[in-house]
């Protein structure tokens, strides 16, 4: 069986520096945690729970907050989640999944117990209501969005507004002149909800500074929405040839929808998204697409944590550069 003694060895510290590292008992160096996190790992060791919980008063818990609220697409909240509770194991943490709509009760009835180290955050809103909150629990925490005001807190996630913008500027590139983002559920927006709105922020900024005309629908997902979008664009912007989604479950059926209605893509109508990656490839026409970095923004989120708990300073924003993936969807615009 792997003794800390055999850790210590391997990491070049004292059996002391190791229990630390683990424990979060006292300050250590970025460096040397990540020594001995790696020995941790080639080793397999596993330290005894009872002696764990003396030494740090730790659980090994974090609670992931990911409450499942309308328009919510949860495929894509479960990649963030599995990203979350794989990475977390690589710390020897368990992960509490929190997906009801309790909003600060949920914070409190984790926070005001041990039964959690740390909490990670999603679904945050420009001017989330839990906000106050979190910044005055003695738990470290960690969003997954950017408020308006992020002082005082730790963020990630993808610069949705460089994503909105990337989409516009390849279209503008592509000679695009009428343009249309189909957006998120309408709920969505009324909560304020930080990535939806951010997306629309960079959009408009875009198509503003091409000179495009431009508009924003958001959307539901019910049986017949895309139809009903489809007509609604092309009944009000006649000439629009290039359409930017953020709605996942939206994607496919809208396409079919232009196609009904006699436009073709790419041929007569260039569609891009902001998306999980794996989606935009596999449709029938494989669609330009800015990812959505789930599994990046995941392990972002709980080392980030990790540096936290072992009392290392951590930015408090950080964003993901948008990487835009030419796929089918997308063409030079066709002469009038």
């Amino acid at each position: 069986m792997v003794k800390i003694t055999d850790v210590a060895r391997r990491a070049g510290v004292s059996p002391s520096t190791v229990s630390y590292a683990l424990s979060g008992k006292r300050p250590i160096s970025r460096e040397t945690r990540l020594r001995v996190e790696a020995a941790v790992r080639e080793l397999g060791y596993r330290p005894h729970a009872g002696a764990r919980a003396l030494a740090g008063s730790r659980s090994n818990v974090l609670a992931l907050v990911a409450p499942l609220r309308a328009g919510t697409h949860v495929p894509v909240v479960m990649q963030f989640a599995v990203s979350v509770v794989t990475t977390a194991r690589r710390y020897d943490h368990d992960v509490l999944l929190l997906t009801q709509e309790e909003g600060e009760e949920a914070l409190r009835r984790v926070a005001d117990t041990a039964l959690v180290d740390a909490l990670i955050v999603m679904d945050v809103g420009l001017q989330d209501p839990r906000l106050p909150l979190l910044r005055s629990l003695g738990r470290p925490s960690v969003l997954i969005g950017l408020p308006a005001e992020p002082a005082g807190l730790t963020c990630v996630d993808l610069d949705f507004r460089a994503a909105g913008e990337v989409c516009v500027e390849h279209l503008a590139r592509l000679g695009h002149r009428v343009v249309a983002l189909v957006g998120s559920p309408p709920e969505v927006y009324v909560r304020r909800t930080s990535y939806a709105r951010r997306l629309v922020q960079g959009f408009t900024a875009a198509a503003d500074r091409h000179g495009l005309f431009c508009a924003v629908h958001p959307c539901g997902t019910g049986p017949g929405a895309a139809r009903r979008i489809a007509e609604r664009l092309l009944r009000e912007q006649p000439a629009l040839t290039g359409v930017v989604v953020h709605n996942e479950p939206l994607l496919e059926p809208l396409i079919d929808a232009f196609e009904q209605l006699g436009r073709r893509v790419p041929g007569d109508l260039s569609v891009t998204a902001v998306c999980p990656g794996e989606l935009a490839a596999s449709l029938r026409v494989p669609v330009t697409s800015v990812a959505l970095p789930s599994a990046e923004v995941g392990e972002r989120a709980v080392e980030l944590l990790m540096g936290k708990l072992g009392g290392t300073a951590v930015p408090e924003a950080t964003l993901l550069a948008p990487r835009l993936t030419r796929r089918a969807s997308t063409a030079r615009r066709a002469p009038a």
